[in-house]
């Protein structure tokens, strides 16, 4: 290079240049800000277990069923007042939850098992045909918790979402009272129908023991046990459920229960059941049931659970 050629020096950035740069760095440090701020603050604000033992209904239309009214009441409120999150999507904070899905889903289960075995037992007369609302009801209340208003797995194509499903089972439900208080459905109050729904409680809690049973056997002590904590709040949800429907159930029950003797019976049972649905550890850990350190809150459900089927199989027996 000639002494005479000036240097081929980069050209200055334009200062337009620079304030776009900065700009678009400005607005993806923001993005990356507002990603890490959704999901926690909005896990925070959509996260609730609602296992209030006290949860009550207004007093039914004289001559319905307080079970069944309750059974409506739990499926409004989980569905719209605090919002079924189970089938949310990954661009709702509720798709990073995991405990109150379980939940949920477990209210709802046991609402499903109880209305089943009521069209059977209690809603129809002897050798009658079942209930229409009922057993819709019954059936609406299996559908899957995680169903979207799209099915994402058949071509994004529209379906009915579980919490239209379940809105839909409500209003069978409040149907079916309607009806009762008119004189227009049946409620059988016979001790062997009050026992057969004893007996379906009894078989769905024996399915949750032995499913606890073999987490623990097969995980416990095992700190990433991922598996634990739904299974214990899906335990929760149906005992929670169970609790506060047979409560009223006693209720709607309650010349039978009187004439069996078997009042003090019935308050034990639904107390028991409360007791163990009322079981909230900040953190569900699978530890050793023979930890000093790590409990084992598996270990603990389970014993309320062998509790509360014992005082199941004991209020059955007084009513057959």
């Amino acid at each position: 290079m000639s002494y005479d050629q000036e240097p081929d020096f980069e050209k200055p950035k334009t200062g337009a240049g620079r304030a776009l740069r900065r700009a678009a760095t400005g607005f993806a440090i923001l993005v990356v800000l507002a990603l890490g701020l959704y999901y926690p603050i909005g896990m925070l604000a959509v996260h609730v277990i609602d296992d209030d033992p006290d949860f009550s209904i207004p007093p039914p239309s004289i001559g319905s069923s307080r079970a069944v009214a309750m059974a409506a009441a739990l499926v409004e409120r989980e569905v719209d007042r605090h919002r079924w999150v189970a089938n949310d999507q990954f661009f709702m904070p509720g798709w990073m939850l995991d405990n109150m899905p379980n939940y949920q889903t477990g209210i709802v289960a046991a609402l499903a098992r109880l209305a089943a075995v009521l069209g059977d037992q209690v809603a129809r007369p002897r050798g009658g045909r079942p209930d229409g609302d009922i057993d819709r009801a019954a059936g609406l209340l299996k559908y899957p918790g995680n169903v979207w208003i799209v099915d994402l797995t058949s071509g994004f194509g529209a379906t009915a979402s579980s919490e239209a499903q379940y809105r839909s089972a409500y209003k069978a439900l409040i149907a079916y009272n309607e009806r009762l208080a008119n004189k227009r459905a049946t409620f059988e109050r016979r001790p062997d129908a009050l026992a057969a729904v004893l007996d379906a409680v009894a078989g769905d809690i024996d399915t949750y023991a032995a499913l606890i049973e073999r987490q623990i056997a097969e995980s416990s002590g095992n700190l990433l046990d991922f598996t634990a904590d739904d299974l214990f709040y899906a335990a929760k949800g149906r005992l929670y459920a169970y609790s506060l429907v047979l409560r009223e159930l006693g209720q709607d029950f309650d010349r039978v229960l009187a004439e069996k003797k078997s009042e003090a019976a019935w308050k034990r049972m639904v107390a028991t059941l409360g007791e163990a649905a009322g079981l909230h550890p900040l953190v569900v850990i699978n530890g050793a049931p023979d930890s000093l350190l790590l409990p084992s809150h598996l270990a603990g459900l389970g014993y309320a659970i062998l509790r509360a089927r014992a005082r199941i199989a004991e209020t059955a027996a007084l009513l057959k």
